[in-house]
């Protein structure tokens, strides 16, 4: 990918019908996020028939509209689809704030939109949230933690989108601390000012995580050229004691989720100085950052080609013959790597060499993957709005039908956190069954993986996954140990 020609996007080089809008026209002079109302106002006039369209595609519990915006100035030849979304986490404010600048951008010159791109945007996905200023929605849901039930509108607007645009690249929008209380302690903070990283679940065909790895590498001498420290996102504590890894590999992220769709999924993180008087002083700089990632991603037409024939390659993939259950990071062959912090007192950048940088997924556990799930007849009615809201398709057995079904078992679920492989809690231990020949009875849920939405449906149903629906409220009434779980395996 020639990633520095794709700084010649959305370049600003002046202005020529201008549109008023809350909020600076040089980026780096952010200093305060915009509203809820002042960005529903500034969508109202930005709209323009035929070019600029805003939709509404859901109200919160609060009553609050989320927002589509649709930029398409080539028509049917914009073939190439990208779906940016923000503020899942109301608190976390910069991918909105650059969204709504790009909004404003293409609307004054539309000929920096590429006419073979069809740009989607929901800018904040969480309005409740935003005007509380706070990461959870008005009921208390994370909705970045909301992608394998789907029971916020919020995140069923999302993937209802998803879904009818079936995007090529799909943009998460977050923001992480920089001055943790970890960091503090030892007189540090996280070095990065903006990251990104790629959707990394092992049902994503190999050659799509490695175009999106690509595409983070890529980035780094753009946000050099800026003057931004930036660098593959990823989670953990400080150096050299703390395991620093990618986000999670499971499925219940927007990053993960959009990549199971056939996405080129990212997301994007920029670094916030919660403990700073004015934790919004370099507004500004993360805004551009956001930016700079944003038309990096959208790129030139030979990425655009490349990636649309990879995504929709990947959808038209068979699957695989196993499932991977189990998985987490490591070390492969005990690497030493160089970790920048940043020294408050000083502002020295400082390498700390560490081991504990774990890059590798590593596969623990797998199974043969199976014809099709079969959901029992007194589960039914708690299963259905998860397909629903999936757009999974599956048939109600009106008669009963003979198949050759695997049972599962739940020996326990696992509440504590894992200290030794960092895993998160709830994880859930089970025994597959012999497979037997077994008559399935009338009102069970037959969900077949001959579907175009199949890997979403094993990432929704399948029983032997560590992590899984059991451990959400609804769902723990099959969570007894030694209990037989609802699912069974159709081979």
């Amino acid at each position: 990918m020639k990633a520095l020609a794709a700084l010649i996007l959305f370049t600003a080089l002046g202005s020529a019908g201008e549109i008023s809008a809350p909020f600076p026209r040089e980026p780096r002079a952010f200093r305060a996020t915009v509203s809820y109302g002042e960005m529903a106002a500034f969508l109202d006039r930005v709209a323009k028939p035929g070019f600029i369209t805003v939709a509404e595609e859901a109200r919160t519990a609060e009553g609050r509209k989320i927002f589509l915006v649709r930029l398409n100035r080539g028509g049917a030849k914009a073939r190439f689809r990208v779906l940016f979304y923000a503020q899942q986490h109301g608190d976390e404010v910069a991918g909105k704030d650059a969204q709504l600048t790009l909004i404003r951008e293409v609307a004054e010159h539309p000929e920096r939109l590429p006419e073979d791109v069809d740009l989607y945007l929901m800018p904040m996905l969480n309005p409740d949230g935003a005007e509380a200023h706070r990461r959870v929605t008005a009921t208390g849901a994370d909705l970045n933690r909301d992608h394998l039930l789907l029971a916020q509108p919020e995140t069923q607007a999302l993937h209802r989108v998803a879904r009818r645009v079936r995007p090529h690249l799909a943009v998460d929008s977050h923001e992480f601390g920089r001055d943790g209380e970890a960091y503090a302690q030892r007189g540090w903070e996280a070095w990065p000012l903006i990251t990104m990283d790629a959707a990394n679940h092992p049902l994503i065909p190999g050659y799509l995580k490695a175009a999106g790895l690509a595409a983070v590498a890529a980035a780094a001498p753009l946000q050099a050229k800026a003057g931004h420290a930036y660098q593959r996102y990823s989670v953990g504590g400080p150096p050299p004691e703390e395991e620093i890894r990618p986000s999670t590999s499971e499925v219940d992220d927007g990053r993960n989720g959009m990549g199971t769709l056939g996405a080129l999924s990212f997301i994007i993180e920029s670094g916030v100085r919660h403990r700073a008087s004015n934790p919004q002083a370099d507004l500004g700089e993360r805004v551009e950052g956001y930016r700079i990632l944003y038309r990096h991603l959208i790129g030139t037409p030979a990425w655009r080609a490349r990636i649309r024939a990879l995504t929709e390659r990947a959808r038209r993939e068979p699957l695989p013959a196993f499932i991977a259950t189990n998985t987490f990071w490591g070390n492969v062959g005990g690497r030493v790597h160089r970790v920048k912090v940043r020294e408050v007192a000083t502002g020295r950048t400082l390498e700390v060499p560490t081991p504990n940088v774990m890059r590798d997924l590593v596969v623990k556990g797998s199974v043969p993957t199976p014809r099709a799930y079969a959901i029992a007849p007194e589960a039914a009615a708690r299963f259905l709005p998860v397909l629903t809201a999936q757009g999974i398709v599956y048939r109600t057995l009106a008669s009963p039908e003979r198949a050759q079904v695997e049972a599962v078992r739940l020996l326990r679920l696992e509440e504590p956190y894992d200290p030794l492989y960092q895993r998160y809690k709830d994880r859930q231990i089970v025994e597959r069954q012999p497979a037997v020949e077994a008559l399935l009875p009338v009102g069970t849920l037959l969900v077949n993986l001959d579907q175009d939405l199949a890997r979403r449906a094993i990432q929704v149903l399948e029983p032997c996954l560590l992590y899984g629906l059991y451990a959400y409220p609804g769902f723990r009434a099959w969570a007894a140990p030694g209990a037989g779980l609802p699912v069974s395996r159709v081979l």
